[in-house]
């Protein structure tokens, strides 16, 4: 006669094991979903990512003006600034900028990009049609490279109360040395690591 003791035993300890395998599989989906909810929303000031605006998107004569703002954490030895401090962008129309980094150190370095923008609801509205960010690049000592960043405005933002009275807006980025394709764990602890801003 079977053990109903055992049975029960063996039921519980599969069941423990499942939701251990389970919860493991949600922490490593987790990241990658949250990062996808971000950029098809605009959460927490993440840009959106999608195509060039269709004719959906109306054209308006209205603008925003656009800042940029560059960094370079302190364990990679890059410059990196964009070629103009900021843009007026028209709303529903797309807008080119250039950005440029430089490797100052004596060997060759891999860094990748993470960006938001400024105020946070702005990343509803602001679309990435082309970037750099979350891209790994490697470049030689010495060696220069420059990124496009192609973007729009939905015109869409003057129906937000939120956000319909801006008359500009930021778009940030932050270079971190790399590894496999995302920030290098260092890097990413130290939201308190220092970071500095360049010109070069």
């Amino acid at each position: 006669m079977a053990n109903p003791f055992g049975n029960a035993t063996g039921r519980t300890a599969l069941a423990c094991a499942a939701v251990v395998v389970g919860m493991t599989g949600l922490a490593f989906a987790s990241v990658p979903l949250y990062d996808a909810f971000c950029k098809a929303t605009g959460f927490g000031g993440t840009p959106r990512q999608g195509p060039a605006p269709s004719a959906a998107v109306a054209r308006s004569g209205d603008s925003l003006v656009v800042r940029f703002d560059t960094n370079v954490a302190s364990s990679l030895p890059w410059s990196f600034r964009a070629e103009t401090p900021k843009v007026e962008a028209w709303l529903g129309e797309t807008t080119t900028v250039f950005f440029r980094v430089r490797n100052d150190g004596p060997v060759p370095a891999t860094g990748v990009a993470t960006f938001n923008v400024q105020p946070e609801l702005m990343g509803g509205y602001f679309v990435k049609v082309q970037c750099f960010c979350f891209n790994e690049q490697t470049l030689q000592p010495g060696e220069t490279m420059d990124f496009p960043v192609v973007f729009y405005v939905e015109p869409a933002m003057r129906e937000d109360s939120n956000t319909g009275h801006l008359s500009e807006m930021v778009l940030s980025y932050t270079y971190f040395a790399a590894k496999n394709g995302v920030p290098a764990q260092a890097a990413v602890a130290g939201t308190g690591a220092a970071k500095r801003e360049t010109r070069f």
